[in-house]
């Protein structure tokens, strides 16, 4: 057999054992998007109803909702909440992200809040500033963005924080997964600023400005845990489209090594039974 041949014949084995990987890697991913799409609608529910419900209360509160939180200031940081992945291989879902937090970031002065070990080590390198110790996003639950939302929250109005932003990926669907930018706070106010009629019979105690401004934390909670689970979805989705585009690069691949390969093995063939003719005429 030529060096030629054994060379094919080796090239053959491993973009083989690749092909295995990456057929593996995209199950696993199937089968944790499954996961991550019920994780993501359960959350859609819940932060649909604590929209609802923070949407009634702000229109019971008229004029009289706290302006903190509306109001746009000069003074202090943009807090970054940026999302990415703990792990590569899905094809460009961390870049992205990578890219619109530094759209973000560079309009003004920013302190990072990353979320992901991704985003944690790719700004670490780069010298951002961080509001937080490394986040993982997978393990990451409900009870710790309440404590991740109060901490923000409070940071904001104290007036440390002028801005809260956050960057995530959007799920649109199997194929389409959308990197966002959202501001959090301050709070738009809809309308022409004019007290609104209240349109429940619900009575708030103390009052409804001060459960308005109580459920500021929860708010930025649900909005970080909401886009969380977004985020994990997206992710998954990527990694699944990224290891199924390799898997089939691989099959390709391996189709034309093998056909290079029985090539040169049929002119090693042809060759030596030309010279065994050769031999014999002799």
């Amino acid at each position: 057999m030529g060096v030629s041949e054994k060379a094919l014949k080796t090239r053959i084995k491993s973009v083989r054992s690749t092909e295995h990987i990456t057929r593996a890697m995209q199950l696993v991913a199937s089968s944790k998007l499954r996961r991550a799409t019920e994780r993501m609608e359960i959350s859609r529910a819940y932060f649909s109803a604590l929209r609802a419900t923070f949407d009634d209360i702000a229109e019971g509160c008229g004029i009289d909702a706290p302006d903190a939180y509306f109001k746009v200031r000069t003074q202090g940081k943009t807090c970054i909440v940026t999302i990415a992945g703990d792990r590569g291989l899905a094809g460009g879902y961390n870049n992205n992200v990578y890219a619109m937090t530094r759209r973000v970031g560079e309009k003004e002065t920013s302190v990072l809040y990353p979320i992901g070990k991704r985003a944690h080590e790719y700004f670490k390198k780069k010298g951002y500033e961080f509001a937080c110790d490394l986040k993982t996003a997978e393990g990451l639950q409900m009870d710790e963005c309440a404590s991740i939302g109060r901490e923000i929250a409070e940071g904001y109005a104290s007036g440390k924080y002028n801005k809260v932003m956050l960057v995530y990926t959007a799920f649109r669907n199997m194929l389409s997964q959308e990197t966002t930018a959202l501001q959090v706070l301050p709070l738009e106010k809809s309308g022409d600023g004019k007290e609104k009629k209240v349109s429940s019979v619900t009575i708030y105690e103390p009052s409804a400005g001060a459960v308005f401004k109580a459920l500021i934390p929860e708010y930025v909670s649900g909005m970080i845990y909401c886009a969380l689970c977004q985020s994990g979805a997206s992710e998954q989705a990527a990694r699944r489209n990224a290891m199924d585009s390799a898997t089939k690069n691989a099959g390709e691949m391996i189709e034309k090594l093998s056909l290079q390969y029985n090539r040169a093995r049929q002119g090693s063939i042809t060759q030596e039974i030309t010279e065994i003719v050769a031999g014999s005429e002799q």
